[in-house]
């Protein structure tokens, strides 16, 4: 087989590697990416490794399965029009810090009229993370502690689909669980001008709920090692991760770190692996009740 360090096209090097990185992003195995695409395992393979001749309309169905735009797949969506060429112009070869400074005055130019005006971040606590890091236990005692509602996103998308997770993913694909994730988290927002929030951990891989969850919440990465994340999703009698994958902890490993950078955009980090919950917790609680200048 031919691949970019056997003479393979550079291109389509590159244009498997954008599937890949996309496919760890949203947390999809080869297996649910083909089926959701409706393309077969072994085409969807080739075309990662950078030796299958994809067609048009293989990657438009690929690019419907991750909810983009197949300028997204193929190359720059900043080069489609003038104005996004002038954009990236004035963008190119910032540093991390002067990008968020203008994704911020962005954000406040094009906010939501509804939510305008609202804005204290810190009356929004949103813990972040993959499956298993403590979001859940950490956020009902954060809750308790300082007297806010509890809200756990999940339930709500369930809530605004009128069926559980499972049901959306296996009867509508991973393109409508993101709308209705998108739809539960701006209802969230107008629900509770107070909450502490629990997010599912595929949030970060879709970039209009993201800049959501940045402009209204005050963010928190519970964190956690791949080993602590698998052994406490497991214990809890879930074993989905395992099913048929026998490179689940290599899977897991890969979709955490393709998933760090946007993790990192959180306000702040809360470690939760080599530490006890009782000592989580009272770091926690004690940054929050110091940022939002509460009592501790």
């Amino acid at each position: 087989m031919l691949d970019a360090r056997n003479g393979g096209d550079p291109y389509l090097s590159s244009l498997g590697e954008r599937v890949r990185r996309m496919r760890a992003i949203r947390g999809m195995t080869r297996k649910e990416l083909a089926s959701a695409a409706g393309v077969s395992e072994r085409h969807l393979a080739n075309l990662e490794l950078g030796v299958g001749n994809v067609s048009i309309l293989v990657l438009r169905q690929i690019a419907h399965a991750f909810n983009c735009a197949p300028a997204e797949l193929v190359g720059d969506v900043t080069t489609s029009t003038p104005e996004w060429l002038l954009i990236r112009g004035l963008l190119e070869r910032r540093s991390e810090a002067e990008l968020q400074k203008a994704r911020e005055v962005l954000t406040a130019l094009f906010d939501d009229p509804l939510l305008a005006g609202k804005r204290n971040r810190l009356q929004r606590i949103a813990l972040t993370g993959l499956r298993g890091a403590g979001k859940s236990t950490l956020g009902r005692m954060l809750a308790a502690d300082i007297n806010y509602p509890f809200v756990e996103l999940s339930a709500e998308i369930e809530r605004v689909a009128g069926c559980g997770i499972l049901e959306i993913h296996s009867l509508y694909g991973p393109t409508a669980y993101r709308r209705y994730e998108k739809r539960a988290l701006e209802e969230a927002l107008q629900l509770y001008p107070e909450m502490v929030l629990a997010t599912p951990g595929g949030l970060v891989s879709e970039p209009a709920s993201m800049n959501t969850m940045l402009a209204h919440c005050y963010t928190v990465w519970v964190k956690a090692t791949p080993e602590d994340h698998m052994q406490r999703v497991m214990a809890q009698g879930d074993f989905r991760p395992m099913a048929g994958n026998n490179e689940a902890m290599a899977d897991l490993k890969r979709i955490l770190a393709s998933r760090e950078d946007f993790y990192s955009k959180a306000d702040w980090v809360c470690s939760t692996s080599d530490t006890t919950l009782e000592a989580c917790f009272e770091g926690l609680r004690t940054h929050i009740r110091q940022a939002a200048g509460m009592p501790l």
